[in-house]
Formats: C-alpha cells, sequence, structure tokens
C-alpha cells in the first residue's frame, strides 16, 4: 500500500541546504579516499580518537564523510529527513580542531567530533532554533545552550541540527512522531513507511543511518527511548539535574532532560560525560549527594550484570508472542551473565489518573512564554503561537493541529491549586519506584522499550503499543538507558533499563554488559547497500 508522501515545507520556512554533493565521474583519487572511508559506518568514537591521534584521519576528513552521507541519504536517496539545517560553519570548526590536535592540544574524547543536535537547542551561530515549527523561523539565538556551551569546549564539531515531532510532540494528540512543519516527515531507516517515534526522531535515525557519529535529543517522557529503540540505538535519558536545561526550548521543568545518542554504549557515554555538568541557572529536579562524574567511560564494565538483581514488570511478559520471545532472550542472557531477574510490578507507579497531563499544560505555558520572551523569535507567547498556526494552517497544521497548545493555554500559572495538586502526584512516583527498589534490593528495572515500529499515519497519528518500559523514569527524573533487543520482522524493538536517581554509572555497566552478549546492533539494510560516499 501506498503511503502519502510528505511536501517539505523547509524551502519555505528559510531552511537551506549548506553542503553540496561531489558530483561527475570520480578519479581515481577520489575513488581510493573512498575506499578509505567504507569503514566509517558504524565507526566508533573510540576507534576515531585513535585514527586522530595515529595522523591517519582528521576531524575535517570526518566531517566531510558525514556531510556527505546526509546529502545522499538525507536529502535524496530515501530522504530521511532526519536532519532540518546543516551548519555552514562546520568544516571550518573541524579545521580548527585538526589544528589545536596538531599543535598538541587534544580538548578530551569528543575533540574533532561531528555530531547533530535536536532543533529545539539554542545554538549562539547561523543556524536556527525553531522546535521545527515555522512559527519559529528566524530564531536565530544569542547564547548557546549550556550543554552547547560545554559541547563546543569538550572540541565537538556542530554539523547541524535535526527534526523532531513539531515542539517535541506537544502540539495534538494524534501527531505523526518525526513530523514538524518545517522539516516534513522523518523515516525510519529500516523500513521507510514505519515510525521513527518521536519527539527525537532525528538524532535518533541520524544515528542509525550513520549521517553523524553520535547525536543529542531531549525527553520529556519517551522521546530519547522511544527512537532509540525504533531505531536500533543507544539512548540515555539522564537523571533530571545531572544535564543542563537551559537554552532548551522546554515542555516541563519537571520532566524535561537532553541526552545522547550513540550507536554503542561506550559511544553514549562518552557524549553524556561531555554534556553533564552543573548549571545554577537551571533548578535541577534532583540534586547529586557528591559531583557527578564526567568521565562515564570507567564504567563501561563487561562483568557488570554479575551479582546484579534486575527487576521486570510481569505485565511485559506476556503481551505479544514476539516481543515476549525477545524479552525472555534477554532475562535468559543476563541471567546467564549472572545477574538475578524479579518480577515485580512497577509500571502501575505512572497511573496518575491524568496528573502528567494536567503538569504539562501547566508547565509548557509557563516555560515557553519565558522561553519565548527572552528569544529572538517574530512570536512573543503561546497565545501568539496559537493565533500564527491558525493564520498559516496550510503550512503550520496541513495534517493535525494543536488542541494540546490550547489546552496549555487555557491553564493559569503555577501557583493554581490544581497545578499544585498534579505535582503532588507526580513527585510520589519517585517515592513508589523507590519502594520497589528497596523492597526487592534492586539494582535496576526493564522491559521492553515499545513494540515494533508502527505505520506512519498522517491521518490518526501513531499508534502505541502497550509497552513503554521507560514511563516510571520519565515521570520520576530518574535516568533510564535503552539499547537493541533484537528485530521482528526487521524491525528495531528496544530494552529499557531505569534506575534510581544518579545511578547512571550502575546503568551504563548494566547496558554495556548486556550489550556485550546480545549484540543486537545491525545497520539499516540500505546503509549496508547504499555504496560508499566519495569524500573530496
Amino acid at each position: 500500500m501506498r503511503r502519502r508522501t510528505f511536501i517539505s515545507l523547509a524551502s519555505a520556512a528559510g531552511v537551506t541546504t549548506l553542503v553540496s554533493p561531489i558530483s561527475g565521474c570520480s578519479s581515481q583519487t577520489e575513488k581510493k579516499e573512498a575506499e578509505s572511508t567504507s569503514d566509517f559506518k558504524e565507526i566508533t568514537l573510540a576507534e576515531i580518537a585513535k585514527r586522530m591521534q595515529a595522523g591517519t584521519l582528521t576531524s575535517r576528513k570526518l566531517t566531510e564523510f558525514y556531510l556527505n552521507q546526509i546529502e545522499t541519504l538525507d536529502k535524496k536517496g530515501p530522504q530521511l529527513r532526519a536532519v532540518i539545517e546543516l551548519n555552514p560553519d562546520a568544516l571550518s570548526i573541524a579545521d580548527a580542531m585538526d589544528k589545536e590536535r596538531k599543535n598538541g592540544k587534544v580538548r578530551g574524547p569528543m575533540h574533532g567530533i561531528p555530531i547533530l543536535i535536536k532543533d529545539n537547542i539554542d545554538t549562539a551561530d547561523k543556524m536556527q532554533t525553531t522546535a521545527g515549527s515555522v512559527a519559529l523561523a528566524g530564531n536565530v539565538a544569542s547564547a548557546d545552550a549550556f550543554i552547547v556551551k560545554k559541547l563546543r569546549e569538550a572540541g565537538a564539531v556542530i554539523i547541524g541540527k535535526t527534526n523532531l515531532s513539531e515542539w517535541a510532540n506537544y502540539r495534538s494528540t494524534r501527531s505523526s512522531s518525526g513530523w514538524s512543519s518545517r522539516g516534513g516527515q522523518t523515516k525510519n531507516p529500516y523500513i521507510l513507511d514505519r515510525s521513527p517515534c518521536g519527539s527525537s526522531s532525528g538524532s535518533g535515525v541520524a544515528v542509525a543511518a550513520n549521517l553523524c557519529a553520535v547525536a543529542v535529543g531531549t525527553e520529556t517522557n519517551g522521546s530519547i527511548a522511544c527512537p532509540a529503540s525504533m531505531n536500533a540505538v543507544v539512548g540515555i535519558k539522564p537523571t533530571v539535574g545531572l544535564v543542563s536545561r537551559s537554552g532548551i526550548i522546554p515542555i516541563s521543568i519537571t520532566q524535561d532532560t537532553a541526552g545522547p545518542f550513540g550507536r554503542t554504549v561506550a559511544d553514549a557515554a562518552i557524549l553524556l560525560g561531555a554534556m553533564a555538568g552543573s548549571d545554577p541557572a537551571d533548578p535541577a529536579r534532583h540534586t547529586g549527594q557528591e559531583p557527578s562524574p564526567t568521565d562515564f567511560t570507567k564504567f563501561l564494565d563487561p562483568n557488570a550484570l554479575k551479582g546484579k538483581r534486575i527487576g521486570v514488570d510481569r505485565g511485559f511478559l506476556k503481551l505479544h508472542e514476539g516481543i515476549d520471545a525477545l524479552l525472555k532472550k534477554a532475562l535468559d542472557q543476563m541471567r546467564g551473565a549472572g545477574a538475578t531477574i524479579i518480577e515485580v510490578d512497577y509500571m502501575q507507579t505512572q497511573e496518575l489518573e491524568g496528573a502528567e497531563s494536567v503538569l504539562l499544560q501547566y508547565e509548557f505555558k509557563n516555560g515557553l512564554n519565558q522561553y519565548l520572551t527572552h528569544s529572538n523569535a517574530k512570536i512573543k507567547s503561546l497565545e501568539a503561537l496559537i493565533a500564527f498556526n491558525k493564520q498559516n494552517e496550510a503550512t503550520a497544521m496541513p495534517i493535525f493541529k494543536q488542541e494540546l497548545l490550547e489546552a496549555s493555554q487555557a491553564k493559569g500559572d503555577l501557583k493554581t491549586e490544581e497545578y499544585k495538586a498534579a505535582l503532588k502526584k507526580i513527585k510520589h512516583v519517585e517515592d513508589l519506584l523507590n519502594q520497589h527498589f528497596d523492597e526487592h534490593q534492586l539494582d535496576a528495572l526493564c522491559g521492553p522499550a515499545t513494540g515494533a515500529p508502527w505505520c506512519i499515519d498522517p491521518i490518526n497519528g501513531d499508534f502505541w503499543t502497550g509497552y513503554g518500559a521507560y514511563g516510571p523514569a520519565a515521570i520520576s527524573g530518574f535516568p533510564s538507558l535503552t539499547l537493541p533487543m533484537g528485530n521482528l520482522s526487521e524491525l528495531p524493538v528496544g530494552i529499557s533499563f531505569l534506575a534510581k536517581a544518579y545511578s547512571e554509572p550502575s546503568l551504563i555497566g548494566i547496558g554495556f554488559a548486556y550489550e556485550q552478549i546480545s549484540k543486537n546492533r545491525s545497520q539499516p539494510k540500505f546503509i549496508k547497500t547504499a555504496g560508499t560516499t566519495s569524500v573530496g
């Protein structure tokens, strides 16, 4: 059955492709260079650093490779639409990082690494920050988000911004994950008419399709975990408070966080270390008892599952025969690595009778109005955004509307009793989860992150599968780590692990150990057969 073709609105919104593909017949030199870059696909950060240190690879060469991958696979070819805008200064930044390395200065493991970041994160450069909305076209930030500043200090080369579910999937109850009015519909690289999940769909797809080394996404509830699951990559949703939210277009001050995507747990851990850090301007939900680690790679222990107690919700064990089989295999592999598996009932902690929905409505209005007031966007309030969308319905709302924006606008401020009651219920989830951890002496909880990716449906919107093991971590502000659990009919399915606040070291160890014994990551088929892109 033919799927609806989405019309790109990027050109209308002022988005330009800033890197041209290399065309024409390839010379012998170009062919040799193409051969030398054939193993850049799936290359790890450790291997990149090793080659750069040896002088056999430069940041510029790798950046050129990824820019050409984006041109070939994202803009042409299958048109994944994972990247909403490219950084015109990417190559000059890469050159600067190469010059520093040549002069003996290496900032750390992210030095010279090409990355992509989600288009709701401010960058004080030539790129816009729009949350995928045509209403914010032209919004170029005056200052970097806190995490962007840290990434630049670490030597990362930000090569562009990724598409997302518009407004981080907070616009309509029947939205299509990965669709934005500015960027169009992001596609799942494994089967193109399947959902990439949202809202950090572009970041998950970009990593899966080898359009960058690693990427940054954000999550309020599932927007890192779900794209990681459906695109067979690793996503870490940190404890709320480990990573700053300053300079990120908000939904919820209670639940929002940014986090890393990588093709391996090690890569995600390296990026997390570059992003993490205390920000006095961000009122963290969870305050750590001691300074957080800056190097999470020291927790990459292949034997980390030995002696661990892992809880799994009973409700996940008999939902779908295909997922059941993948989960059973995963649990057996963990037992074989020395873990004890305990059946519990932790998913019931997120049964909040609508409290989360109420909380998000209040916090979105409050947070967005604050962001827009201090931004360079022409739209200065949620009320003005709603009016803009109505006046420009053909381009702003061609396939679904804005009932969540309107519901949020109808709410009062954060002093309202309804909001305070909802916040109290949300915070009680922390207590309930901690009871599970303490009663059963658990190191982590786990379960399928999602079911298999559903078909992209512009009429009815997303089809949720009944899983979502990451949900309680999102609501509580606790960390979760999602990585591949296997495939159903070539469609990826992920497993999520979650633990207490600031348990990232333990989660990274558990995830790494499971990754080493399961080895479930595989490239999308079209990536394997697309051939090698020449670089100049």
